[in-house]
């Protein structure tokens, strides 16, 4: 007898479990899906996942500093950065000289940013409807508890999307910055 996780035991003549009794390989498959298809709802919006994710968590942060965004991020600032300089490219975030500290820019989303974010909104709540369409509202309630205590096990930062974490190591191999 071989043991396969799960406490599953299978004789070596007999065929492996298959991935779908596997936690592990079903949060892969469907984090997956789910990055993919939040890229293309809003690549027509003009933004990708990380942008979203700065935009949104700006929403609540206008004013702060790209160090203090970063840092509430848990993101490297060479990244921050580059993000706030592609959102500014697009006329989605204004730096502006922080009033009590001349070296460091404040952070503030322009008027074409909120009226994006209310498009990006609508789109992430229709992928949300298109992922959960078979739940009731108590089934999602649960799942989402149950996929928050997740992530909280896994020491995941919250709020934060994982094309974040590419960015990174992308920053990583371009610039040699081990603490990118």
């Amino acid at each position: 007898m071989i043991m396969v996780g799960y406490n599953l035991e299978v004789a070596k003549d007999e065929a492996a479990p298959v991935l779908s009794t596997r936690g592990a390989f079903l949060l892969s498959q469907i984090g997956f899906h789910v990055a993919v298809r939040c890229a293309e709802i809003l690549e027509p919006i003009g933004l990708q996942p990380a942008h979203y994710g700065v935009l949104v968590q700006l929403t609540g942060q206008e004013g702060f500093s790209q160090q203090q965004l970063a840092d509430a991020m848990g993101v490297h600032r060479n990244v921050m950065v580059g993000l706030i300089d592609e959102l500014e490219e697009r006329d989605l975030v204004r730096r502006e000289r922080h009033p009590r500290d001349r070296r460091a820019h404040q952070l503030q989303l322009t008027d074409r940013a909120h009226a994006v974010l209310a498009q990006a909104n609508a789109a992430v709540d229709e992928l949300e409807n298109e992922i959960f369409a078979g739940f009731d509202s108590r089934e999602h309630s649960r799942l989402i508890t149950v996929l928050q205590r997740v992530a909280k096990q896994a020491d995941l930062p919250d709020s934060i999307h994982p094309d974040l974490r590419r960015r990174r190591r992308a920053n990583v191999l371009s610039t040699g910055d081990r603490r990118a």
